[in-house]
């Protein structure tokens, strides 16, 4: 028997899972069964972030997005019921849709974990990062909330960063928007992260401030 297919993982998926209905607001209160404030990680990856992070702040609560059901799968491994409490998972692909979802000024934080650069130019408008993804973020994350990026492609931090300039609701948190120091004081380091710098390709943090 396959381990997705044992009792116990199926018991994770309905504590963990959770469904997400096209124009259904989630309820954060019977989601998490208390009033803690919410962080998002968009493309939780193999889920060392979504695993290991809430155990460092047991009072946030936190939703992970994946598209891949084999990573959610991953993902689900590395969740205990007793030690994750605070942790749900959307298997989702996420876009300026994710304001449908979610409701206004609600959202603490979003982590967003090296987002695939489509590095051809014929491709980039399937980047994550766009003026309606930044609207829909600005909607949806609290005065005061924040956004952090990892990313190691140097030219994609680039155009992450272009996109935030002459908006008024994001401001750097740093002088040097795009660093090369983790911006958290408990860095997670992801599998993905680990497997490019032994290429050498060393990973880049963007930190921004919802200021509206």
């Amino acid at each position: 028997m396959k381990i997705t297919d044992t009792p116990q993982f199926q018991a994770k998926k309905e504590t963990f899972l959770i469904p997400v209905e096209s124009d259904k607001v989630f309820d954060f209160n019977e989601m998490f069964h208390n009033q803690n404030p919410v962080y998002l990680e968009i493309g939780s990856g193999k889920g060392e972030f979504i695993s290991e992070y809430p155990l460092l702040h047991k009072d946030w609560n936190f939703i992970g997005f994946e598209l891949k059901q084999k990573r959610v799968d991953i993902i689900l491994r590395k969740l205990d019921p007793e030690q994750h409490q605070n942790v749900r998972l959307a298997t989702f692909m996420i876009d300026a849709n994710i304001e449908k979802m979610i409701a206004p000024q609600s959202i603490s934080g979003v982590f967003i974990q090296h987002p695939d650069p489509w590095p051809k130019r014929k491709h980039f408008k399937r980047r994550l990062f766009q003026p309606a993804f930044l609207d829909a973020l600005s909607r949806i994350i609290k005065t005061g909330g924040f956004i952090q990026v990892s990313t190691d492609h140097a030219e994609y931090a680039q155009w992450i960063a272009k996109g935030f300039i002459g908006r008024n609701d994001y401001r750097p948190v740093n002088e040097n928007v795009i660093s090369n120091i983790p911006l958290l004081d408990e860095h997670i380091t992801t599998y993905y992260e680990i497997g490019q710098r032994r290429l050498g390709f060393e990973p880049k943090f963007l930190h921004y401030e919802k200021c509206l």
